[in-house]
């Protein structure tokens, strides 16, 4: 069999290039070893005996351009948050809300306008680096210039800790601001390889705005509309279709997979992490092997739990970001337990209620009785806690991250679930083995700046490899990382030209 390109995965970047390749009139067949399309960006029924489809594991959007969603047509619905984050503190708390600044200053006191002038600087940043992500990349000195000195200095040149610690006093703000850039990131404040602060700049530059939407119809809807508009165009879909081996001489390539398939093709489109295609193309590992850090939880409830805070409701507390047991002070001490091999004693976590925003996620008789989804990320929960007894330290996790919940509440989580069995958990080996990502790792390894970092990078595009033909185009490719669709683009563009994107 012969076709003009492979794309290898059927995740949300792979999708995004095969929709490319396709709608530039390049045949395109996607060989993917699961039985369904998505990666770790699809929705799931996670409970079987109930109607409830989850964003299993990708759960909110925010660096997925508004050029790729027009240039590929795509009928998708984002929902904005007003209120952005909720953290309990004591029997009060501090809410971020978009549509009430009087008491949100409230809410921060001392903090107010330094969180004002700092997240009026993230937002400067985005408005300007953001529109970059999908044209070749930059030089670091250009993008030291679109910026600024200041936002330079703090987000981008001494390590995060120094600019949260020199702008806020009070612990919870320091440890509100800090989790941006702990999300899939195990590291530290004062990390002087700032990946903290890589980590916290794509989460604060998405969109031009810094905003995490809601998909309507769950990530699943997402990648069920790149699907469609790589079908359309004439891309072919082989799932169950595990690829073994990529060979190449940089001008025809061989791809080869475990059902007997041998596949010729011009050109190959790698949706994985960077070490997988290189074990694929009988290479040596080219990255550090990537260990993801968070446990992550999904949960059907009756109802929203109480709260100890009476001046706002569950609705309110659960509508963005719910952070628990996230200050400054318990982030570290849960970084320090990790690093010495222990599951953190009061594990810092953040849950959201995406059914709060969108029903369409629930079926009829669910929505009808007040049923809500939470979903948990857990932070400091790195992959090398869970491998010498995966399921026991499962468990372990899971016990403190329940224990740490129930602390700011005012009853139990466990009474509001819908039934003892609608929660499940999963570690980085529990991801790994579900989607592929080795370690765990959300982002397919560490994060890169979204700017070239050597002279020979500039005008180029990130997903290159060493091999004319064979292109990155997943997370794991510079300006990677979360539901973005920016590398399967960018290996399109770096394949064919940019010109070929507009067709």
């Amino acid at each position: 069999m012969r076709v003009d390109a492979v794309v290898i995965g059927a995740g949300h970047n792979g999708l995004t290039a095969a929709a490319y390749l396709a709608r530039a009139g390049r045949s395109v067949l996607i060989l993917e070893r699961s039985a369904h399309i998505g990666g770790a960006a699809r929705s799931d029924q996670v409970f079987p005996a109930y109607e409830a489809r989850l964003s299993a594991y990708s759960y909110l959007v925010s660096l997925l351009p508004d050029q790729i969603i027009d240039e590929l047509g795509l009928d998708l619905q984002l929902i904005r948050r007003r209120i952005s984050s909720y953290t309990p503190v004591g029997d009060s708390g501090i809410l971020i809300d978009n549509g009430d600044t009087a008491r949100t200053s409230a809410d921060l006191g001392a903090d107010a306008q330094a969180w004002d002038d700092f997240y009026g600087l993230t937002g400067d940043i985005a408005a300007k680096l953001f529109p970059t992500v999908t044209e070749p990349l930059r030089s670091r000195d250009d993008v030291r210039t679109l910026v600024g000195e200041e936002a330079w200095r703090d987000v981008f040149e001494r390590p995060l800790g120094e600019a949260i610690e020199a702008r806020f006093s009070s612990d919870i703000v320091r440890g509100i601001v800090l989790t941006d850039g702990l999300i899939g990131t195990f590291g530290q404040p004062g990390d002087a390889e700032r990946l903290v602060n890589r980590c916290f700049l794509y989460h604060v530059i998405g969109r031009g705005t810094g905003d995490w939407d809601v998909p309507v119809g769950g990530m699943g809807a997402v990648t069920d509309g790149l699907l469609r508009a790589a079908e359309q165009a004439g891309a072919q879909l082989r799932s169950s279709s595990t690829v073994t081996s990529v060979s190449t001489d940089g001008k025809e390539a061989v791809v080869t997979t475990a059902d007997g398939l041998e596949v010729r093709a011009a050109q190959v489109f790698a949706n994985c992490a960077p070490n997988v295609l290189d074990a694929l193309l009988g290479e040596a590992p080219s990255r550090p092997e990537p260990e993801g850090a968070q446990l992550k939880i999904n949960m059907l409830l009756s109802r929203l739990p109480a709260l100890k805070d009476d001046s706002l409701t569950p609705e309110q507390a659960f509508a963005g970001t719910f952070h628990i047991n996230e200050g400054y002070d318990q982030i570290a001490t849960a970084y320090a337990q990790a690093a010495a091999g222990h599951i953190p004693d009061v594990p810092p976590c953040e849950v959201y209620c995406h059914s709060l925003s969108d029903t369409s996620i629930l079926g009829p008789d669910l929505v009808a009785s007040g049923a809500q989804t939470l979903t948990l990320f857990g932070l400091h929960m790195p992959a090398r806690l869970f491998r010498e007894d995966p399921e026991g330290a499962r468990e372990r996790a899971l016990e403190l991250t329940l224990a740490s919940i129930n602390s700011v509440l005012a009853e139990p989580i466990e009474d509001c679930l819908l039934a003892p069995d609608t929660l499940d958990a999963r570690s980085p080996l529990d991801i790994e083995a579900s989607v592929g990502m080795p370690g765990g790792h959300i982002f397919h390894g560490d994060l890169q700046w979204p700017f070239a970092e050597t002279p020979d990078e500039v005008g180029r595009w990130g997903t290159e490899t060493r091999h004319a033909n064979v292109f990155l185009c997943g997370s794991g490719a510079r300006r990677g990382g979360a539901v973005s669709g920016i590398p399967g683009r960018a290996a399109v563009a770096a394949a064919l030209g940019e010109e070929a994107l507009s067709r």
